[in-house]
This record gives C-alpha cells, structure tokens and sequence, in this order.
C-alpha cells in the first residue's frame, strides 16, 4: 500500500506490498481492541440548530439545541496541546454551560461587591425606615437606585457576547460543523460525529451507541499528524493497519489505559476505524474497531481477523454471534485531537489480496515490515521482524 499521512484531509492508499509475520504481540494487540474511550472536547450531543460565535478574549461561545432545548456553552482557557507528561494534565477547557452568565456574573467579584453593596444600602434604608428618619431615606434612595443601575450594567455585560468571529482560513476539516478565525489568529471549531458506535461491524443496539457527539477545538499552528500504512500480516494471510499520531514532531500517548485500552489518562488517544462495504457487515460505513496509541512512540498496529463476540455484545458466548474479519472497500481512521486541537481523520482504500508472485508487493510490504519495526522500535505490542 502507499503510504498516507494527513493533519486533516485524507489521501487515498495504493497497493502494494511484501511479505513478513508480525510477533504475536501485534496479533494480540489486534484481537485486544478498546472499547469507546472519554473525550474532553464534548461540548454537546445530538445537538442541532449549532452555532458558534467568539470574542477578542480568547472566549468561545457555543449554541445548538439537545433535545429540544436551547444551550449556551461558553469555553475557554486552553489553546493547542502540551507534549506528553506524567507531571500535569492535557490541555483543555473551562467550559460554562450557563453561556457564560456563572462566570462572568455569578462568580464576578465586582457583581458580589456591588450586590453586597445594595444589601448594605437596603438594610440602612430598613432602619431609616422604622425610624422614621425621612432625611437618611431621601439620602439612600438615589444611592440604591444607582447600585441598581450597577448592577444591570454587570448583567447586561454578563449576557452579552460580541461576536468577532471572522471567516475560516485554516486547514480543511474531517466531520467540519462550523469554524471561526479569530481576532488573534487562532481557529476555533465544531466537529460532530459518531465516536461511540459499537465495535465488529454491528448496528447500534443502545441509544448511547449511536450518539452524534459535538467536539470544540482551539488552535494555533500546525495540526496534529495520523500516519496510516496498510499492508499485510500472518504470513499475509490478513489486512493489516499500523501508523502512528503525533504533534509537532513527537508522538502522542498517554502513560495508562485499561485492559480494553482505555486510557486512564487525559493524554492517551484511541484511534477509531470504519470499514465501507466489508464483506459480512452489509454496505456502507461501519465501525470495525478502536485502539490506542501506544507509549511512547505514539504508533498503533490492527490486523483484520474474525472475532468473537465481546461481552455485553449480543451473540456473546454463542458461536451465532462470531463476526468475520472486517476488511472493506474502503477504510476511515479518525483520532480526537490531543489537548483541544481539532479531531483528525484519514481515508484510504483496500489494497487487496496479497499476491506472492508480485515482485512489487513483495518490495513493499518488505518496505512496510521496516517502516513498521521503526514505528514500533520500542513498543512490545507492534514489533515486526
């Protein structure tokens, strides 16, 4: 297969390949596929009706409607990603779903001191009052009045946005919603797609599987990079998927996931993978499975293979329930950005049965193995031979 990396768009893959087994620890790693992981960036879900709008203060202000009803998301406070550490967490947001009415008047000390000031006021004017004391009463009354008019000039600045949203000038977008350029040059966007779907090619069985998710990205500079191969494995006898998700040069991973491969962490990233049109799964796009990015190099392996079904699927413990391997026409990878820089995606097309008398496959997928033994110098999930 040809080689594709993307930030953003997708290339398509050619064919070509060669022949080498994989350890058994990539078969493993293949069987062993995560579950759908959490993301930081969901801002929404099913949400309709979307709109995004942003300010000269680094503020987003997100609106869509779920489930009939209209939400305000106001975020802030993170930019980009940082590099892989166990020291701190991954970049994200602060997010207000009051559209911005907590934080900016609620929790503004300048509304608490100007309300402390109006009860202060009131409880005199209390006094006054039952003292009869008609002079400190005239004297308060235009005092009360204008910590009135404070007030709701502090609500009124608390409600209001001033949308400084300029057209879109970054890069192309996979699942792309809306974009803004800001004042200051950085992007803002709304991606919305299905990350829960349930793994092996099977429809939805539960309203959570099939969730429309909305994801809000902040960014300055170059996106991050999904490198995808394709090539074969098991004596090529299997597709095979392998790559690697990195960030300015240097790979994306966590430091902890679970036995599904759910990462424990805010840095850990699962890569998703659709299949079109797989044999035994029906026509259109489905997804295959997920899996992660492994410490510390950032690369990822998957082979095609037939799989039982996993617990809590249905057919599970039943040899009804068996799918077949997934491979399709065409294949769809998508990543959640690190931190809160956009999600990725790459698109590539099958390469076929390998063929042992081809010279050209042979070349390439002799190629591939190296490429693959690169990626995965130092990761005991994906070592070749």
């Amino acid at each position: 297969m040809h080689a594709a990396s993307t930030a953003a768009a997708s290339l398509p893959l050619g064919r070509r390949m060669l022949p080498r087994a994989l350890l058994a620890a990539c078969l493993f790693a293949a069987l062993v596929a995560a579950a759908p992981a959490a993301a930081s960036t969901i801002v929404g879900r099913n949400a309709s009706a979307i709109g995004l709008q942003v300010n000269g203060n680094g503020e987003a202000l997100v609106s869509f409607r779920e489930h009939g009803t209209l939400a305000h998301v106001l975020a802030w406070g993170a930019v980009n990603a940082i590099a892989p550490t166990s020291a701190r967490a991954q970049a994200n947001f602060k997010l207000d779903y009051s559209g911005g009415y907590k934080i900016h008047y609620t929790a503004n000390p300048a509304v608490k001191a100007a309300i402390g000031r109006l009860r202060s006021l009131q409880a005199q004017m209390a006094k006054a009052t039952a003292a009869r004391n008609n002079p400190l009463r005239y004297a308060l009354a235009p005092k009360i009045a204008a910590a009135y008019r404070t007030i709701s000039k502090l609500r009124t600045a608390a409600t209001t946005f001033q949308n400084l949203c300029r057209p879109y000038t970054g890069p192309p977008l996979a699942w792309f919603v809306a974009a803004c350029t800001a004042p200051d040059g950085s992007f803002w966007a709304l991606q919305s797609w299905q990350r829960a779907l349930p793994n092996l090619g099977l429809a939805p069985w539960l309203p959570a599987q099939s969730v429309w998710e909305l994801h809000l990205s902040h960014w300055q500079g170059p996106l991050p990079v999904l490198d995808v191969q394709l090539d074969w494995v098991n004596t090529q006898k299997a597709r095979h998927i392998f790559g690697r998700l990195t960030y300015l040069g240097l790979p994306v991973h966590g430091f902890g996931s679970t036995a599904d491969g759910n990462p424990t962490d805010t840095l850990g990233r699962n890569i998703y993978l659709d299949v079109f049109n797989a044999r035994g799964y029906g026509t259109g796009w489905k997804r295959e499975n997920s899996f992660l990015a492994h410490n510390p190099g950032g690369n990822f392996c998957y082979g095609f293979y037939p799989h039982k079904a996993y617990f809590g699927y249905p057919g599970y413990g039943n040899p009804a329930g068996d799918r077949p391997a997934g491979n399709g026409e065409l294949y769809r990878a998508t990543v959640i950005g690190p931190g809160v820089l956009p999600d990725i995606s790459w698109q590539g097309k099958d390469i076929g049965s390998f063929n042992i008398d081809d010279p050209a496959e042979i070349a390439y997928e002799d190629l591939m193995n190296k490429l693959g033994a690169q990626y995965a110098a130092a990761d005991k999930l994906c070592r070749q031979l």
